[in-house]
């Protein structure tokens, strides 16, 4: 076998090998549950481990995604007490930002100035995982296809 197509061979097999061996991360997302009474909106949040959220920012966002008016942090109970300034009707984003991972999103639904909370709405991730997932076997299936054209 001439030298590129088997540098090629080996680099792709050493990059699928390479992707099959990653370290698995255990990150803990956060967990978001809300009730509302008559204009105060109660968030408690935390980590999937069950541990509080403490510090984190819960932001409402403009609609173009960027941070907006700050409504408060939660505490060392994982609890953040708000009244809502007067919102048009419409949906609300709120953001709980416990740092770079560590982040929830709710969507609010606003009629006649209350929240519904029959129609809240988590935010789905913001990456597909799918494409990631089938990477090694794409790049094996390339590395396969070399090797038997041969």
């Amino acid at each position: 076998m001439p030298a590129l197509p088997r540098f090629a061979l080996m680099s792709m097999t050493a990059l699928a090998i390479g992707l099959g061996q990653v370290q698995s991360v255990s990150a803990h997302g956060v967990e978001s549950t809300l009730r509302y009474l008559d204009g105060q909106l109660e968030l408690n949040s935390s980590f999937s481990t069950g541990e509080p959220v403490e510090g984190a920012v819960v932001r409402i966002l403009e609609a173009d995604g960027t941070a907006g008016a700050e409504l408060g942090r939660i505490d060392a109970s994982g609890r953040l007490q708000v009244n809502l300034p007067d919102l048009s009707d419409g949906q609300v984003d709120l953001q709980v930002d416990g740092g770079p991972g560590h982040r929830d999103y709710l969507t609010l639904p606003l009629e006649q100035g209350r929240v519904n909370l029959d129609d809240v709405v988590r935010a789905p991730l913001p990456f597909d995982a799918f494409p990631w997932a089938v990477a090694p076997a794409m790049v094996g299936t390339v590395g396969l296809m070399v090797r038997v054209r041969r």
